[in-house]
């Protein structure tokens, strides 16, 4: 049970990471007024951060 609450701890403290690295990304990319590359589906695609708040990771 202990390498269980372990895993879970660790998955969180992971999670947390990301979201905040993410929240950073968007931020400089607003700074640097660059758009965000990512990819949906099969297709690449440009998002302009600056005018979209509500991106979701």
């Amino acid at each position: 049970m202990n390498t269980i609450k372990r895993g879970a701890e660790l998955k969180e403290k992971i999670l947390l990471g990301i979201k905040k690295t993410h929240e950073e990304v968007i931020e400089f990319k607003k700074q640097k007024n660059t758009p965000i590359v990512v990819m949906r589906g099969d297709k690449i695609v440009k998002i302009k951060p600056w005018e979209r708040d509500g991106i979701q990771p």
